[in-house]
């Protein structure tokens, strides 16, 4: 071995290492760029939603609903979780809603609701009960006294306690006297909180009452029962223009109150009472995601019976009926798990799929002219021993010995070795590889050519000339 060629063999084995290296941090900064690809997308599609739902007052029954709701939410480690917002009441729930400062609303459906807002599930109906009392029975008499108020347009000049504090149920009375021909202000009504029942029972410039609630509402139950010990036997009320209000006002419903409901022996009402309904609703605004809202719809009912466990009430909870024509229409993402149309994962996601594979492929075209950036000083290094070569093919068809062309042809062996190196390293590719082969096929043949003539003797080349 030479002395030169030591010098020669560690140039290029630093020359192979630093490219060795380019080529390995080209591949870790690829991949850590799609590792945080992929880690950002898992961590955004997987990520647990919060919803802040507003409901109030406190200690009310939609308020205990929600807060059991909000606990089996967080317990079962489900993706969306909800974060309560007490509020005085349903309006101030509704007016946190249209605000935008809550996602979800707990409201009753003959509220005021937000220009945007829509129905995600019916927490509960209320119905409507209206009653009067026949009066006590006399010393001695065994017949029933009869009741004075016998139908609603009997109201007319009379007074009725409401129960609740709520306008809403002053409002809803306003309309059942007005489509059972009595004008609401020949009708005067007087609001009693949950608490004074037994007030309300012992009044006794009332005529007639109203409870509006679920039908296993132990309030409407109790003041039916104090009003019957205090003023005698209820008379319920029938509402017959029930499904002529529902039909001007959708968002009411006809209804009918069962026999027995309130009370068994004795029958409490005895027969069937024609009512009109009014649901209490969560609420979401038109632009919350359809895939949240799809979520929350799915989670609540998976774990209705666990929340009715700590508050009975959640067992009321029912899907809004998306045939029916409302007033406040269902939301999107509700509708589309009670129709059956809810999209795939690849429905969804699909747009991003393709828009994954085309930043791949970006990334890919950037990958490798970054490689061809970092290898740009192979490919001139290359280009220049193409030069070389050429040049030697020059001098090797004038060179007048063979030692020249023994040096020549090392120096082309060394050239090639290297190229072969960098073409293995990926520094060079086949078009280049068949560019070079192209200048040692021509070196090659001078090559032979030149040696066939030094080894021809003058005397035959001068035969050959004549």
């Amino acid at each position: 071995m030479s002395s030169s060629d030591a010098p020669m063999k560690r140039s290029d084995a630093a020359r192979r290492g630093r490219r060795q290296t380019k080529t390995l941090l080209l591949i870790l900064a690829i991949g850590f760029l799609v590792f945080g690809a992929a880690a950002g997308t898992l961590y955004y599609a997987l990520r647990p939603i919060t919803l802040r739902i507003a409901v109030g007052p406190p200690g009310s029954n939609d308020h205990k609903v929600i807060e059991a709701m909000t606990e089996a939410f967080a317990n079962e480690s489900r993706t969306v979780r909800l974060s309560p917002i007490a509020t005085a009441g349903a309006a101030e729930a509704l007016a946190l809603l249209g605000a935008g400062k809550a996602d979800l609303a707990v409201g009753r459906g003959d509220l005021e609701m937000p220009a945007d807002a829509q129905t995600v599930v019916i927490l509960r109906k209320n119905f409507v009960v209206l009653w009067s009392s026949s009066g006590p029975a006399g010393k001695g008499s065994k017949r029933k006294p009869a009741p004075k108020i016998k139908e609603v347009a009997d109201l007319a000049g009379r007074r009725v306690g409401v129960i609740g504090a709520t306008p809403a149920n002053a409002a809803l009375l306003r309309v059942i006297l007005s489509a059972a021909g009595v004008e609401p202000d020949k009708v005067t009504v007087t609001h009693f909180g949950t608490g004074q029942l037994e007030e309300l029972a012992r009044d006794p410039s009332l005529d007639a009452f109203m409870a509006v609630g679920p039908l296993d509402s132990k309030i409407t139950a109790d003041a039916v029962a104090a009003t019957a010990r205090a003023r005698g036997e209820p008379k319920f009320l029938a509402i017959d223009a029930s499904e002529a209000i529902a039909l001007k006002h959708p968002r009411y419903e006809s209804e009918e109150i069962p026999p027995s409901i309130f009370n068994a022996n004795p029958a409490w009402p005895d027969d069937k009472v024609e009512t009109v309904s009014v649901s209490h609703l969560i609420v979401a605004r038109k632009a919350l995601s359809e895939t949240t809202v799809s979520a929350f719809y799915r989670q609540q009912f998976a774990l209705r019976q666990a929340i009715a466990r700590q508050v009975p009430g959640a067992a009321q909870i029912t899907k809004p009926d998306t045939e029916k024509e409302a007033e406040l229409p269902v939301h999107r993402g509700a509708a589309a798990v009670i129709d059956g149309t809810e999209r795939t994962f690849l429905d969804r996601y699909g747009d991003y799929f393709w828009f994954a594979l085309l930043l791949l492929s970006g990334i890919g075209s950037a990958g490798a002219w970054l490689r061809q950036y970092l290898n740009r000083d192979e490919r001139d290094e290359n280009t220049g021993h193409r030069n070389r070569i050429l040049a030697l093919v020059s001098k090797v068809r004038t060179a007048e010995f063979d030692h020249e062309l023994l040096a020549m042809q090392q120096e082309v062996d060394a050239i090639i070795v290297e190229t072969l190196g960098c073409y293995d390293d990926g520094a060079i590719e086949e078009e280049e590889l068949a560019a070079f082969g192209l200048v040692l096929e021509l070196f090659d043949h001078a090559l032979s050519e030149r040696r066939s003539a030094l080894q021809t003797p003058p005397s035959n080349v001068l035969a050959a000339r004549r």
